[in-house]
């Protein structure tokens, strides 16, 4: 039997009223909830042919550098990913704007770069003692959507399994389902459909000690005779299951030290691996047993790099880099590697492209796939650091295919800056203790100076763990101009503000004013037997629902788009919700006849 994900509103919802309203006539617009123009076939570039209105199906994994084989890294055994690399083609040169997740994951929801939208500054609903600036959430500009709700607009259901943190509440138009049991295998017989799963189990919090997943908080897949449970949180050791063996000969960045413990720590990554890829099975099974896979396109991806201590948080390629495999219908052009340079905002506009749909201007990414595939490839990709929890900082980065070059808005700060969380790893408690007591060598030392360089250049092909700063050689004095004119080009275009106080960047999200916006109460009328809703928020979406006689309500939210009827004696519920706002309150609305 299906299980049927039915959303549950928060608190801020509760309050709702009930009006009487008469179908006897209609006049008015919808609420900014325009429907793109929606095409039944797919006319892609010359390297694809895929099947008319395909399904898409993301597959996410947390803090994920290129340790898998197709990527050159073969600890782990990762049979389901290498399949679904040997079928489909492998992406390189892939990076997040953030080495952390939340940043990350509001570039993919939405196709803007976070530091354009309010986004860039880690946990922005916590840590405000530390802050002292209040929850809020991002406020992109009133024509942003999350990519999903595009693409139900367009006909697509559309499913989030389980993880969201996009630095915003998803409004509840975004989803039809977004929940622990949320599949594809509850829509309407035969509807496209775009699916999300998140597979938690190469997390950071993996690393800490005791470490693994909890017994609470299950998410269950049946892949043939197996049952897998994803578990999320930590187990004691003994409780792990063992895919790598403890004495592999593990690969050890030069900046960390070959310790016990830090070997222990990447047994631990790389076993962590090894569960992801079973998860990854379990899911593309159940693409196969309900025969979707020729019409199905697959992306594998990380929300960003790597979960070690100098990876996460930071905006080398280790923090940014993840691994991005891409299977086609088909298998088409099978195990190909592709080395152009690709930014987590081209995945929405991607994702619409390849759905046949053509991408929002205002969108800061470029389809790189698809009916709208940009005419030119992408020549850079772009980085930003700023709050972490409770540490402060103010980064921009800009990579060609060779070349890196940072900006340090902040030198007089260290490069290392202690933050609690990622001191729970055991290797980050080696770290301190062996800087405190004069063990580390050069290499290792230099996260730990006291001072950043205000300019660093690096040569990523010759120096892959961006170790040697080439900003004060003349040898590479034009690759450095040519860098930094970019960066101060896409820091004007994007409309970035590196280093504003976080309290400005609050007075600017919510217009001067001292508490959250709120959504305005959308406005129902009816004419001749329709229903039309108007919203005067300016960009916020409208979700309604309609209960028959028998009561029972639907799960997912209908994005509004235009006048619609309903049957006597039914009963609508109306909520308008706009990124970063709080929701209005839920509208409920009892038809009757008029006689």
């Amino acid at each position: 039997m299906r299980t049927k994900m039915i959303n549950k509103l928060s608190n801020k919802f509760l309050r709702s009223f009930i009006i009487t309203l008469s179908l006897a006539g209609l006049l008015l617009n919808s609420c900014d909830s325009r429907p793109l123009d929606k095409k039944e076939t797919v006319e892609n570039d010359s390297s694809h042919d895929l099947p008319l209105r395909p399904n898409i199906v993301w597959l996410v994994a947390e803090d994920l550098g290129p340790y898998i084989a197709p990527f050159g890294d073969s600890t782990a055994s990762t049979p389901n990913l290498n399949l679904l690399a040997a079928e489909g083609v492998i992406y390189t040169h892939t990076f997040s704007p953030s080495g952390v997740c939340a940043p990350s994951r509001a570039a993919i929801a939405t196709g803007m770069y976070p530091s354009s939208i309010g986004a860039n500054h880690m946990r922005t609903r916590s840590d405000s003692e530390a802050t002292g600036v209040p929850p809020y959430e991002s406020i992109p500009p009133p024509e942003v959507r999350m990519v999903s709700e595009i693409l139900r607009i367009n006909g697509y259901y559309c499913t989030n399994n389980a993880k969201e943190d996009y630095q915003f509440d998803a409004p509840v138009t975004a989803w039809d389902e977004s929940g622990r049991y949320a599949h594809w295998r509850n829509r309407p017989k035969d509807q496209p459909f775009f699916a999300v799963f998140n597979f938690n189990q190469t997390h950071e919090s993996g690393l800490f000690e005791p470490y693994g997943f909890k017994n609470s908080e299950k998410r269950h897949y049946q892949s043939g005779d197996r049952y897998y449970e994803i578990q999320p949180g930590q187990m004691a050791e003994e409780e792990t299951p063992n895919h790598v063996s403890k004495d592999a000969n593990f690969p050890i960045p030069p900046y960390l030290p070959h310790t016990e413990t830090v070997r222990r720590d990447l047994w631990k990554m790389y076993n962590n691996i090894a569960e992801m890829d079973l998860q990854i099975g379990a899911v593309l099974k159940q693409l196969e047993d309900d025969g979707l896979l020729e019409n199905t396109i697959i992306f594998f991806y990380g929300d960003h790099g790597g979960p070690l201590p100098r990876q996460k948080r930071l905006i080398y390629d280790s923090g940014l880099n993840t691994p991005l495999i891409i299977r086609f219908p088909g298998e088409q052009n099978p195990g190909q590697k592709n080395s152009q340079l690709l930014s987590f905002v081209d995945f929405a506009p991607t994702l619409l492209s390849l759905a046949g749909i053509k991408p929002p201007e205002y969108m800061q990414g470029q389809a790189f796939l698809g009916e709208h595939r940009a005419k030119q490839e992408r020549k850079y990709i772009y980085g930003a650091a700023d709050r972490f929890d409770e540490v402060t900082d103010a980064i921009r980065a800009v990579r060609g295919n060779r070349f890196k070059y940072i900006r340090n808005y902040r030198p007089e700060q260290g490069y290392y800056l202690p933050l609690a969380y990622r001191e729970r790893i055991p290797t980050m408690q080696e770290l301190l203790k062996m800087r405190d007591e004069g063990e580390l060598d050069s290499i290792q030392q230099l996260w730990f100076r006291g001072k950043k360089d205000p300019e660093e250049l690096f040569d990523c092909k010759n120096d892959p763990h961006e170790l040697k700063n080439l900003a004060g050689d003349p040898t590479y004095a034009d690759h450095l101009e040519e860098l930094r004119e970019e960066m101060d080009r896409w820091i004007v275009e994007i409309g970035d503000q590196p280093n504003l106080p976080e309290k400005e960047l609050l007075e600017q999200l919510w217009s001067g004013h001292d508490t959250k916006p709120q959504t305005s109460e959308p406005q129902v009328t009816s004419s001749q037997g329709k229903i039309t809703i108007e919203c005067a928020t300016e960009g916020a979406s409208i979700g309604y629902k309609v209960i028959g006689t028998e009561r029972v309500e639907p799960g997912g939210w209908t994005v509004y788009q235009k006048p619609f009827e309903v049957k006597q004696g039914s009963r609508l519920m109306v909520v308008a919700d706009r990124i970063g706002f709080e929701p209005s309150e839920i509208i409920q609305i009892e038809t009757t006849e008029t006689h």
